[in-house]
């Protein structure tokens, strides 16, 4: 077995993603396995070097997690040959220009989404690194959580029949910083910085419903600002002018109706902060990030519509647990190894700045319905 190295600049990973799932749960994890395992049994061992503008910063995560490399000069790093990755995990409006260094640099792209703050933006950068002939890839994680990748399982076995509609509910109560800190960073609670659960959220769905019930192909939207002030990180009240909950409704290829409620504005009472009901001829199936659970049509319970009598029927009781058959990672991790035998190996890897650009282009259909309160059909995009 031999180990080679693969240097790779991470920008923007003193933020709460960036740092936890894409530095600590992905990369240092990366690391302390040993690498990725190669097809011919050698290992791919990422060597990381940590970008950022706060120095302090830096320097404490290098020295928390083993990483002798950092830099606050991007410009520099993307100089250097021996790291042929760049990955960025900054605030959406940083995002396009510092990527567009990256490629011009000859560097292979990987970031979060969106990709950056319009559809033309996106449409740009996937262009200019195919141009470039560099190879990209951009963030979807919930495509390799547990809950996912076991409805997955089910709609590939074919045990739905025929999918007539998805149902999924998102969120929690994100404090409004006064009597309690907020669990997000306040920049997304505000429209000039990029803020909005719109812009947020309608990333994923796109691919999550894309990449596993068919393409999204009509779309409806209503957004609200429920929680019309908040209070900042250092505890100075502001005027939240984005969105905080989206309401939409989605036409898939082949008539299957999705709606998915989006909220920061929501109290729990589900098992879990996300979850998505199937329902289709042959059974229905309600995953969430962790567990899945389902009902065929042989053990669907006779429901009677009677409220002048207590409920006869536990509902609970005729769900079936999907069992794990396999060892499931961190979603962000899976996707990091995909990339990166990508990049050395050549293995094959979909999801591409194209695939990013499609997440922006229903984020800016989804704002578009709300302000024109009208369904919106989805274009083809192309390169």
């Amino acid at each position: 077995m031999t180990e080679h190295r693969i240097g790779l600049i991470m920008n923007g990973v003193t933020g709460r993603m960036g740092m936890n799932q894409h530095l600590i749960r992905s990369i240092v994890a990366i690391r302390q396995q040993g690498g990725v395992a190669l097809p011919n049994g050698d290992r791919l061992v990422p060597d990381p070097i940590l970008v950022g503008r706060s120095e302090h910063k830096l320097k404490a995560l290098a020295r928390t997690y083993g990483i002798e490399r950092w830099s606050t000069n991007l410009e520099r790093c993307l100089a250097d040959p021996e790291d042929i990755i760049y990955f960025d995990a900054q605030t959406t409006t940083r995002r396009a220009e510092s990527v567009r260094q990256a490629i011009d640099a000859g560097k292979h792209i990987y970031c979060e989404k969106p990709i950056a703050t319009d559809l033309q933006t996106s449409l740009d950068l996937a262009r200019h690194a195919r141009a470039a002939g560099v190879k990209n890839g951009v963030v979807q994680d919930k495509l390799w959580l547990p809950g996912l990748l076991k409805l997955k399982r089910l709609v590939d076995s074919g045990f739905f029949g025929r999918i007539l509609s998805v149902r999924g509910e998102f969120g929690y109560w994100v404090f409004e910083g006064d009597w309690q800190p907020a669990q997000r960073p306040s920049w997304n609670y505000r429209k000039e910085d990029d803020g909005g659960i719109i812009v947020d959220m309608f990333c994923h769905w796109r691919y999550v419903l894309d990449h596993t019930f068919g393409p999204v192909r009509s779309v409806s939207c209503l957004g609200a600002t429920h929680i019309p002030e908040r209070a900042d990180e250092q505890g100075q009240r502001y005027t939240a002018t984005a969105d905080d909950a989206a309401y939409g409704t989605f036409e898939l290829e082949g008539g299957i109706i999705a709606q998915i409620n989006s909220s920061w504005a929501v109290r729990v009472y589900r098992d879990e902060l996300f979850s998505l009901q199937v329902d289709g001829t042959e059974g229905s199936a309600v995953a969430g990030l962790r567990e899945c659970r389902t009902q065929h049509r042989v053990n669907t319970p006779k429901a009677v519509w009677n409220p002048d009598i207590p409920n006869p029927i536990n509902f609970w009781d005729n769900w079936q647990e999907v069992p794990d058959n396999q060892v499931f990672d961190n979603a962000f991790k899976v996707q990091w190894e995909m990339f990166l035998r990508h990049v050395a190996c050549d293995e094959p890897f979909p999801y591409d700045l194209m695939e990013g650009a499609k997440g922006v282009q229903l984020a800016e259909l989804g704002l578009r319905s709300w302000q024109e309160r009208r369904w919106l059909d989805v274009p083809e995009l192309k390169l």
